[in-house]
């Protein structure tokens, strides 16, 4: 059978996504498999599954199959990256390499490359890339471009303002190869933000990588000034200003693929300190099956979703996965009969089949305006990407009282706050109560890598909490001891944790006469509501995270 019958005979893909993902094929050249995964249809590991069934080739765990540094010195980095593969060890005479996609044409290529026999096997794209970067890192000379930069620093003290600018043009100058070298690592490490600090005799770069910070690196404090202004220019900002807080953007293209980085400056005591926050535009969507929900909310909140109007909202503090759900619930309902029109800042997912509007302050697209001229383009769903004021809630209530299924994110502590935080805009409360369907809360807690995971004996205060919250009795608890493919921390990419509040008659009678947050949140769980709490403490009986982890992440009140 092709690959196309054999997924939706084994019901890993509906014929109605199979065929969406026919008609863009046809556009795109891309593989019929990628495309799936790229639509959030398909999970990576079912589709190496079924190609490693389908073409007899083996199939490799990344996670647990670690690459031998003797077989990564065959194989040139670059060569590594544009075939997306990663060398894993050298049996006799035969280089063993895992690839996403088997094909004759990437052997013979592979074989040139290492310049001996190659023998393909198969596994996820996202796996080859992770392990690609845990392999070859982009930080291994930068000391190297660090003395470059203090043996002329003399010189670049004395020159004019426009001359500095000019010495950091060159792409081979020490500053331009030290961004670029940090940024690049930044994006295999799956950083999510790159820290540029300043301090007393040393600059201190650290990268956010699932949520927590990690120093990285610790350079000369002479080179802080250079490293900042080098990314003013990137980013289109004023260098010559170091007072005002500053922010930009930069798009750029690193290891193949394409990145968005928003930029933020601001003074201390000890100089400029800047912020990049790194979008990755080639990540894969997530199911509605791979965030975290438990089966019972998932089948709650699939049918709230298909609602044919109202307004479901995600709520959470910044970098709680609200993007992540919404777009995980858009490749659910997605449909070729509807029109689906998102308005974003920024457009965090590239979504093939649906029409994203990018707010652009300068050229007057606003949320309230963008939203405003969506409502004209006959949309049957609308995403806003987040209500951040009053005129933003209203149209979007509006939209949705009006025949629209409107989904939005809103910064709130909780699914309760989001209801008081409508009010506080001004929004009245029957307005409220008449066109929310319901509000999910969520937080990202770290998952405990399975490459490197073993038993532990959590401190009387982690099994007080524990017992405190809940939880039942368990003979043993884990964390990961930290690996390669976790980069020594313990844990590797994130899980939600969900709290759904629906908008049930007793709800919107609370609503309407402005009820206290506890009056809300207390019906809310009297009506099924699992709290984020509970939610956290399940996945750690699950052995899914920490307690450490869940007392860092959720407010334990």
């Amino acid at each position: 059978k092709r690959l196309g019958e054999l997924l939706v005979a084994r019901n890993y893909v509906t014929k109605t996504q199979l065929v969406e993902a026919l008609l863009q094929q046809s556009a795109s050249g891309k593989r019929i498999g990628a495309l799936l995964v790229e639509l959030g249809a398909l999970d990576e590991r079912d589709l190496a599954r079924l190609l490693s069934e389908q073409l007899s080739v083996p199939l490799v765990d990344l996670r647990v199959d670690i690459p031998d540094q003797a077989a990564v010195k065959l194989l040139p980095e670059t060569v590594a990256r544009n075939v997306n593969a990663v060398p894993l060890r050298v049996d006799g005479d035969v280089l063993h390499v895992a690839v996403a996609e088997p094909s004759d044409h990437f052997a013979q290529l592979l074989s040139e490359a290492a310049r001996m026999p190659v023998e393909l096997a198969i596994a996820p794209a996202t796996d080859i890339r992770w392990a690609i970067d845990n392999t070859y890192r982009a930080l291994a000379g930068v000391e190297a471009q660090v003395e470059a930069f203090e043996a002329s620093d003399s010189l670049r003290r004395a020159a004019a303002p426009l001359q500095l600018q000019e010495s950091f043009a060159g792409d081979d100058a020490p500053v331009v190869r030290v961004v670029n070298m940090t940024i690049t690592q930044a994006l295999r490490d799956r950083a999510s933000d790159i820290h540029i600090e300043p301090q007393d005799h040393r600059v201190r770069i650290r990268f956010r990588i699932d949520g927590a910070l990690h120093d990285v690196l610790a350079l000369p404090a002479n080179i802080g000034p250079a490293l900042v202004s080098r990314i003013k220019i990137l980013a289109g900002m004023n260098i010559v200003e170091k007072r005002k807080a500053q922010d930009g953007q930069i798009a750029m293209d690193v290891d193949g693929r394409d990145l968005d980085i928003r930029v933020s400056t601001t003074a201390t005591i000890w100089g400029e300190k800047a912020v990049l926050r790194l979008l990755d535009k080639s990540r894969t969507l997530y199911r509605m099956q791979d965030l975290g929900m438990p089966d019972e909310t998932v089948a709650v909140y699939g049918k709230l979703v298909r609602s044919p109007f109202g307004m479901v909202v995600c709520s959470g503090p910044t970098g709680s996965g609200k993007t992540t759900t919404l777009y995980a619930t858009l490749a659910e309902i997605n449909d070729p009969e509807k029109n689906i029109v998102t308005i974003e800042d920024p457009v965090e997912y590239v979504f093939p089949s649906i029409n994203q509007i990018q707010i652009n302050d300068h050229a007057g697209v606003t949320f309230a305006g963008g939203l405003k001229s969506i409502l004209r383009q006959d949309p049957d769903i609308i995403l806003v990407g987040e209500v951040r004021d009053a005129e933003t809630a209203r149209i979007a209530i509006q939209s949705a009282l009006t025949g629209h299924f409107v989904l939005s994110s809103l910064h709130a502590t909780d699914a309760a706050s989001a209801l008081h935080r409508f009010i506080d805009m001004d929004i009245e409360p029957f307005l409220i109560a008449s066109s929310l369907r319901a509000v999910v809360g969520q937080r990202l807690l770290r998952r405990i890598c399975v490459s490197c995971a073993a038993p532990v004996k959590p401190s009387a205060d982690e099994l007080a909490f524990y017992k405190e919250s809940g939880g039942p009795p368990k003979k043993a608890f884990w964390q990961g001891e930290g690996c390669n493919f976790c980069a020594k921390t313990g844990y590797l990419d994130r899980v939600g944790v969900y709290e759904l509040l629906r908008v049930t008659e007793g709800m919107k009678e609370l609503i309407l006469r402005r009820a206290s947050h506890d009056e809300i949140r207390s019906l809310a769980v009297a009506e099924g509501m699992r709290t984020l709490r509970q939610e956290a403490i399940r996945l750690v009986e699950e052995d899914m995270t920490t307690i450490g982890e869940v007392v860092r992440t959720i407010y334990t009140l």
